[in-house]
């Protein structure tokens, strides 16, 4: 999607500091990190949210969800870690393609938000 923000970062149009790319998805620090290590997993393919995901995606979930232990792992987060996806403006998504937030590097507090 040529106005995406992250497709454009996909497509090497907006520099990102990469962390992890593969045939499929594409991890970067977040520019706004809301804990020490704050990582975005994306989809290369666009996909606007969750609320945009079909039986069909399930591959690919499973494949981002696999990526995102495996940064978290190569960013030192072995006491723990979370990994958030936000859905639509009420789950606080703020950018219209489907992306995961793995957040360490200190304690998680309970309830989020």
């Amino acid at each position: 999607m040529s106005d995406c923000l992250f497709c454009k970062i996909v497509a090497g149009g907006i520099p990102a500091k990469r962390l992890y790319e593969d045939e499929l998805c594409l991890a970067f620090a977040d520019i706004s990190p809301q804990a020490p290590v704050h990582v975005l997993v994306i989809p290369k393919e666009h996909v606007a949210s969750m609320a945009h995901t079909t039986a069909e995606h399930a591959g690919l979930l499973g494949h981002l969800a696999a990526a995102a232990a495996r940064i978290a792992l190569e960013q030192g987060l072995e006491k723990g870690y979370r990994i958030v996806i936000n859905t639509g403006e009420d789950g606080g998504q703020t950018v219209d393609h489907l992306h995961l937030h793995v957040l360490g590097g200190r304690p998680m507090g309970w309830p989020p938000g």
